[in-house]
């Protein structure tokens, strides 16, 4: 046993060294393109912002004039003044921060998650695979801060709630403060993510209400700040502005038919490797093996399955607005996956060579665009 935790951690350790160098050296490669360069701006004028009361002021024309993600694009502004060099840097770390929360939502569901170290590191191999459109998503400024930060954010927030599902848990310290500004955050920042994250701070107050017969107030609190901040995010005056802008001549069943269509092409061709890799886990945790799904992994599919839906009520669906949905189903797989292993040893290195794989899958494509900057493939 103590020979295969020693390969495991060797594994492990390698697996992070190339992924670390990889990523970061794509981040160096990819300069700051298209939002960004307006973004980095005031917006209103071409004036470059260079200061917090810069980005209030470029966020409230934004606001009224072309979309409601303040917080996002707040975050984005950020970002670029501190230059390519140190967002290069932040971005390579957010991976792994971002796989915290991914692996902490499991654990909510699993007691033996003891090596959280090689779950951190598996699950940020498991988000590049995955990814749709790894570039937009996760290395392009304006992608990065839509996406790979703001779901890091959303996916806390749904742990605050997650861990009260299975039962009542130990306040986190300082909560009730601290909620505040993740509660406006999440809701605050993203069209599908947000009013999801909202949904299940409803559900699990009423599972916490059926328990126990009482909500704590950070709960109330959290729940009743999220829906405020989707208020601001999607009834922005920006949105509207936006919206008019997109002219075509398409009838209203025509206009139905095309979202239906984006909603089939984000499931069966950007999220395909998700969804397969996340039947699979559950057929053969559940199917096979008889482990019941449990609360916080049902409102986590549960939460998947309206993330994805929402999108239905945007005119676009970008392969890139696939990655908090993809996320979702990763915390799923994450718990499943550690859940088979608690309860049958010997399915340990199974499921973390099918873990390799997918990070293989990720790194060839990262690789690739590296082997075609610097002219090695043509």
């Amino acid at each position: 046993m103590e020979k295969s935790k020693k390969k495991l951690t060797v594994i492990t350790l390698i697996i992070l060294a190339i992924t670390i160098v990889i990523v970061y050296y794509a981040n160096h490669l990819i300069p700051f393109m298209m939002d960004d360069l307006w973004y980095s701006t005031l917006l209103f004028s071409p004036d470059p912002v260079s200061s917090l009361s810069g980005i209030i002021q470029a966020q409230a024309w934004h606001w009224h004039n072309w979309g409601g993600r303040s917080i996002a694009h707040g975050l984005l502004q950020l970002l670029l003044m501190s230059g390519e060099n140190v967002s290069d840097v932040l971005n390579t770390l957010w991976l792994f921060l971002l796989s915290f929360t991914i692996v902490i939502c499991s654990d909510t569901s699993v007691k033996a998650l003891r090596n959280k170290f090689v779950s951190v590191v598996l699950t940020a191999g498991l988000i590049t695979g995955f990814a749709a459109n790894w570039k937009m998503s996760m290395f392009w400024q304006a992608g990065a801060a839509n996406y790979l930060y703001i779901t890091a954010f959303l996916l806390f927030y749904m742990f605050c709630y997650l861990r009260e599902a299975e039962g009542e848990a130990k306040p986190l310290p300082g909560i009730v403060f601290w909620m505040i500004p993740l509660a406006l955050i999440t809701g605050w920042s993203n069209e599908n993510m947000g009013p999801t994250c909202f949904i299940v701070s409803l559900i699990v107050m009423f599972l916490r209400k059926k328990s126990t017969g009482k909500i704590p107030f950070w709960m109330i609190e959290g729940s009743i700040i999220c829906l405020f901040g989707c208020i601001m995010c999607i009834a922005a005056p920006g949105n509207f502005v936006r919206v008019s802008s997109i002219t075509n001549d398409y009838g209203t069943l025509w206009k139905f038919f095309l979202r239906c269509y984006s909603e089939c092409k984000a499931l069966f061709s950007f999220q395909m490797l998700t969804v397969t890799v996340l039947a699979s886990v559950l057929i053969m945790s559940v199917g096979i093996m008889g482990i019941k799904l449990k609360k916080a992994e049902i409102i986590l599919l549960v939460s998947a399955l309206l993330s994805w839906g929402a999108m239905i009520l945007s005119p676009h669906y970008p392969d890139r607005a696939t990655f908090g949905t993809m996320c979702l189903m990763i915390c799923v797989i994450a718990s499943r996956s550690m859940l088979m292993i608690e309860k049958k040893k010997e399915a340990l290195w199974p499921l973390y060579l099918g873990a390799v794989l997918i990070w293989l899958k990720g790194m060839y494509d990262i690789g690739e665009f590296i082997a075609m900057s610097l002219g090695w493939v043509r």
